[in-house]
């Protein structure tokens, strides 16, 4: 069993910067890639960001491209989200997630708010 926590959200202006973190439980952290979505209200959950299991492979979606930048410390059990130049369209519920090898999204946190005002 993985519980993963997230915190580092909160409100910030337009232009400003985050970064989130997501601390996982247990001693099989390396075992999962982990990925960053967010859902907004009235809107579907969002594809963010992805690491390896290594951290040598990360991948972002179309929303985070060029000022976000994911990372993790293995060591920590950590998943970071970097966020920068935010804008308005940011604002939403950050949630990390497990994946396994096989594809799965096995575990998720409970989400971080993040609000970005203009």
């Amino acid at each position: 069993q993985v519980q993963l926590v997230e915190s580092g959200g909160g409100l910030v202006q337009a232009g400003g910067s985050l970064r989130l973190s997501c601390v996982a439980s247990g001693r099989t952290f390396s075992s999962y890639s982990m990925e960053w979505f967010r859902q907004a209200p009235g809107k579907e959950r969002e594809f963010v960001a992805g690491i390896s299991r290594s951290g040598g492979g990360t991948g972002y979606g179309h929303s985070a491209k060029g000022r976000f930048t994911i990372s993790r410390d293995n060591a920590k059990n950590t998943v970071y989200l970097q966020m920068d130049s935010l804008e308005p369209e940011d604002t939403a519920v950050y949630y990390c997630t497990a994946r396994s090898v096989g594809g799965s999204y096995e575990y998720w946190g409970q989400g971080t708010q993040v609000t970005v005002s203009s």
